[in-house]
């Protein structure tokens, strides 16, 4: 297990200095991966770079993107933190189960945006969801208070234990990459036979989708298996 395995998510953050206060609380925990979607401030600004304080090279190594899909091609199991749960068909975790977390992976914690956290569609791309424990009349957490909570409960759970692989050394699980090309396959195939309708049912059944897929813990050979059957599918027609 390796800290370089792990990547914080910020999913539309509004505040500098939440964003800089995450990138030092990363840096705190001896992390190094900050990943930005779609920032309200310009960034890097001056102000993150202030409140980041000695984790100004964490902001700088840091990347940009403008959708949560370019954010995920390196990341084999995303954890959605959310304050709710969600009438999801969704495996739903809390601190204590992130011991059963394989960390050898590459794994990503996405947080949702101060005012709104993350939305059903957004966390239909995860493989679960992690809900902090709080006071129960109580649970609105700062950014960054969220993130130093996991980043330091993590960081623990990397020194003190090892979590042996029960796989086969020769099976290697897909990538979010992997699953998002094998899924654009299956999506475009869909499209073609007008399978989405209404259309204004469209956003609500890809999300369901993703549910499905992101959340099998599928091999690269079985999502290749999957992209050649879609592709398939697309010549018969």
């Amino acid at each position: 297990m390796s800290e370089k395995n792990i990547t914080f998510i910020l999913h539309k953050p509004q505040l500098s200095e939440n964003i800089g206060a995450c990138a030092r609380a990363i840096k705190n925990f001896n992390f190094k991966k900050l990943v930005l979607i779609n920032p309200k401030p310009i960034f890097p600004n001056d102000k993150i770079l202030a409140t980041s304080v000695g984790a100004k090279d964490i902001i700088n190594q840091s990347k940009k993107h403008d959708n949560l899909e370019k954010a995920l091609g390196k990341i084999d199991i995303l954890i959605a933190t959310s304050a709710r749960f969600r009438n999801k068909n969704i495996k739903h975790i809390n601190l204590e189960d992130l011991k059963k977390i394989n960390f050898k992976k590459r794994v990503g914690f996405l947080f949702g945006s101060e005012a709104s956290g993350l939305s059903n569609e957004e966390v239909s791309y995860a493989n679960y969801t992690l809900q902090i424990p709080t006071n129960p009349d109580f649970k609105s957490l700062n950014l960054s208070h969220s993130l130093i909570i996991i980043a330091q409960y993590v960081a623990n759970l990397i020194k003190l234990k090892n979590i042996p692989f029960k796989k086969s050394k020769k099976v290697k699980s897909a990538s979010k990459k992997e699953i998002q090309s094998m899924l654009g396959l299956c999506i475009k195939n869909l499209d073609e036979i007008n399978f989405f309708r209404p259309k204004e049912k469209r956003p609500k059944m890809l999300e369901n989708l993703r549910n499905i897929f992101y959340k099998m813990d599928l091999s690269d050979k079985e999502t290749r298996i999957l992209s050649g059957v879609f592709a398939s599918l697309g010549k018969k027609r």
